[in-house]
């Protein structure tokens, strides 16, 4: 039993008991979230549902585990000859999700 959903732009292939490392989101440690947005359902042999764009009433339930911060990105710019140089850094925040319950249209 799995199911492809999209979270902040990006799509996770998930199943029960999984740990998907995606964008912040705003609730915390500890609380339920729920994915609406699924695009691929398996219940799990041949059965295969696709969405056009989602699957109705099918929807991805998961805990919060921690939301932190990700390594240090740095990102240079550089124009050659002009004397131009540019350094930034940054850190990407970012939310860890277990994936609890995967729920299916009736």
């Amino acid at each position: 039993m799995y199911a492809i959903i999209v979270a902040d732009g990006k799509q996770f292939r998930v199943s029960q008991g999984d740990t998907i490392r995606c964008d912040s989101v705003n609730s915390e440690v500890g609380s339920e979230i729920a994915f609406e947005h699924v695009i691929l359902a398996s219940a799990g042999g041949a059965h295969v549902t696709v969405g056009s764009p989602h699957v109705e009433g099918a929807r991805v339930l998961g805990t919060v585990l921690r939301q932190a911060k990700d390594k240090k990105i740095l990102v240079f710019k550089y124009k050659p000859k002009k004397r131009v140089r540019k350094l930034v850094g940054h850190r990407q925040r970012f939310a860890e999700v277990r994936i609890d319950k995967i729920e299916f249209p009736s």
